[in-house]
């Protein structure tokens, strides 16, 4: 289209001048030059596009003239839009000039009733203020009460005694408690009205609570099975949360012991005879005092019953004071700030100590109840080893009931009392029954026996070790314990045994101490808790032994005849001069030699038969043999010792004799010592093993 319309411009302007040509040229490449991107002259390409018109000049003249006329139309179409325009503008103008009028008129009745409305617009304000200030005290009053003042309900819970103790309960004392302590933070402030009122109401309330709950635990305990006082969960708890009142939990457990005392003093009683003052008669039960002709038994019965319920009576009470020992404690440590002035101020719990004063206090009537009736017992006995026996099983429970008890403990103490007692009355016994022996023992058996009153004291003393060994006395101390009683029992019969010994000649004196002692080994050293008095014995029996072996080797001496050469040579020394004044003796002629020669051999043949019948009444035939071999050996070395002496003094004499005189002349005049006393320390020592 632009070719077009270039080829009509140079068809138009052929034949014009050369100006008119550069004009046209300049135009054209004005036009040409424009970028098609020009929104304007690609509206104009458009434009011309639309019309189809042919590039005539007719065309050119008309599009031109349609073109101004079009623009022409455009520009009146513009001018009328313009004059509505003009005429809207002018009525707006006026509408706005009115509105500014009633503005202005607003504007002045606004700040007239401003003027007029300012005292009720502030003292709205002010109103406003105050209710938004009290809206906001409603608020902290709503907290205050929510979390400072417990509820009606609540307070039915906590104080009635209607209502039970149960969740509920606790959970109330609980935000109670709470409360209490937030109100020392109130107490922080300028005004401590507020904290001084609250903590008093929360305080009375605290007191009512832990009254209902000190009540309610009172009313638990009376109604619970004493006979199986198995505390639940619910008491356990109430008596940790009491603990928290030092007065109140004691008062408690007081009125708690008193119970327990009185229910177990009853008990005790219904299982000794039967029959209660509170309970119907129990027919299918068997009173312990049916038993008691038979002490033992009887006194059995009554610690065996004694220690079932001191067991059972801690194990029931343990899951209290041990299992909820540290919460109880800390209870107390609480409840030392709100009683300063409480007992239990400036002690330290502990939940063992409580847990055995407690059952010391439970089981006091029985203790009295039972020392009382073993006490009758046992001053009733006449017989001293059931009362040892009696003893023993005193001490056998109160070693027991030790691992559960305190020493200090009412039936600890009651048991070592009753101990004391009873060994009390086995020494007095013991001592009757010695004196009484002693009396009887007047004189000693023909035969030289043990005396009937020292075997009828073994057997005792017997039973007595027989009863001890079965004890539970430590190791280390059984010797020591059991002195005291060999003293009173033994010793004495022995002395006696002893001074009966003295009034009677050599060796049955001996013999007979021998034959006592050597019983009294027999029967002590079957226990090893009688060492010391088996070296007593073993001290006597060595010393009597040591007495019968004198008096054989003295009856061997005497009897052989060797008696009188041995006393004259022990004086003498081994030099040559006392040698040679032994053939010069008068016991060591030849008249006297030969005499105590044929003496040995008369003697030798029957010597030990001769020598065992002085101890034919030794009980023990071994110990008598073993004292005649060793008196036989003694001999044997007193013979040598003589032999030796002769043979030596022979040697001296003959020398002498050969210096003298001729061989022949001293065969005539001088006969060795050897010659007439030819028997051997060899011969000898065959003849009497």
């Amino acid at each position: 289209m632009a070719l077009e319309l270039s080829q009509g411009f140079d068809d138009r302007t052929g034949g014009s001048t050369g100006q008119r040509s550069n004009a046209l040229a300049n135009r054209l490449t004005s036009v040409l030059s424009v970028s098609y991107a020009d929104s304007e002259l690609r509206d104009a390409l458009h434009f011309l596009d639309s019309t189809n018109a042919q590039i005539t000049p007719e065309a050119r003249r008309r599009l031109r003239w349609d073109l101004q006329k079009e623009g022409i139309q455009c520009n009146g179409n513009i001018v009328k839009d313009f004059g509505q325009v003009a005429e809207q503008l002018r009525r707006l103008g006026s509408t706005i000039s009115s509105l500014n009028r009633r503005c202005d008129d607003m504007r002045r009745q606004v700040a007239a009733a401003r003027q007029e409305n300012a005292p009720v617009l502030e003292e709205a304000s002010i109103l406003l203020a105050q209710r938004q200030d009290l809206e906001r005290k409603k608020q902290l009053l709503n907290a205050v009460n929510k979390h400072f003042v417990p509820t009606d309900e609540e307070l039915m819970v906590l104080t009635s005694t209607t209502e039970p103790v149960n969740e509920e309960f606790f959970a109330v004392l609980a935000r109670v408690k709470q409360v209490h302590a937030d109100c020392k933070v109130l107490l922080g402030g300028e005004n401590q009205r507020l904290g001084l009122e609250l903590m008093e109401q929360s305080s009375r309330h605290l007191d009512n609570g832990y009254q209902k709950l000190y009540r309610w635990i009172q009313k638990e305990f009376k109604a619970l099975d004493l006979e199986n006082p198995q505390i639940n969960a619910v008491i356990r708890r109430s008596l940790r949360i009491l603990a928290e009142r030092p007065t109140l939990f004691e008062s408690c457990l007081t009125g708690f012991s008193e119970a327990r005392e009185h229910i177990l003093s009853d008990g005790f009683y219904t299982a000794l005879t039967g029959s209660s003052t509170h309970r119907n008669d129990d027919l299918t039960m068997k009173p312990i005092e049916l038993h008691a002709h038979d002490a033992l038994r009887y006194i059995g019965d009554m610690l065996a019953w004694t220690h079932s319920a001191t067991v059972s009576e801690r194990e029931a009470l343990e899951s209290l004071f041990v299992d909820e020992g540290d919460e109880m404690a800390k209870g107390i440590q609480a409840g030392r700030h709100s009683e300063p002035w409480s007992d239990m101020h400036n002690e330290s719990f502990d939940g063992r100590k409580a847990l055995d004063d407690l059952v010391n206090q439970n089981m006091a009537g029985v203790a009295r109840v039972l020392q009382q009736r073993v006490q009758q017992a046992i001053q009733n006995q006449n017989d001293p080893v059931t009362v040892y026996r009696i003893a023993n099983l005193v001490n056998f429970y109160c070693v027991t009931l030790s691992r559960l008890l305190r020493a200090e403990s009412s039936i600890m103490e009651t048991l070592a009392s009753l101990e004391v007692s009873a060994m009390r009355q086995f020494e007095a016994l013991q001592s009757d029954h010695t004196a009484t022996i002693q009396a009887e023992l007047t004189q000693a058996p023909s035969y030289l026996n043990v005396p009937d009153v020292l075997h009828e004291t073994l057997a005792q003393l017997k039973a007595l070790m027989n009863i001890h060994d079965s004890s539970l006395a430590p190791a280390t101390s059984r010797e020591a314990q059991f002195q005291p009683i060999l003293s009173y029992t033994l010793r004495p019969v022995l002395n006696a045994c002893e001074s009966l010994a003295q009034d009677l000649d050599v060796p049955a004196n001996n013999i007979l101490l021998l034959n006592c002692h050597l019983a009294t080994k027999r029967t002590l050293q079957a226990f090893d808790f009688t060492t010391s008095s088996i070296e007593l014995s073993d001290a006597s029996i060595e010393s009597s032994t040591e007495k019968l072996v004198d008096y054989q080797h003295a009856f061997f001496l005497h009897v052989s005849g060797l008696h009188t050469l041995l006393a004259a040579l022990i004086p003498l020394t081994d030099c040559t001069e006392d040698l040679s004044k032994i053939a010069t003796h008068p016991a060591f002629q030849p008249n006297a030699l030969t005499e105590a020669s044929q003496t040995l051999d008369e003697f030798l043949p029957s010597a030990l038969m001769d020598a065992s019948e002085n101890l034919k009444r030794l009980k023990d035939t071994k110990l008598a043999g073993e004292i005649t071999c060793e008196a036989a050996d003694r001999f044997c070395e007193d013979f040598q010792f003589v032999e030796r002496r002769m043979a030596a003094a022979d040697e001296i004499l003959m020398a002498d004799e050969d210096a003298k005189r001729s061989d022949e002349e001293m065969k005539k005049e001088a006969q060795p010592l050897r010659d007439l006393y030819p028997r051997t320390s060899g011969e000898i020592r065959v003849l009497l093993s």
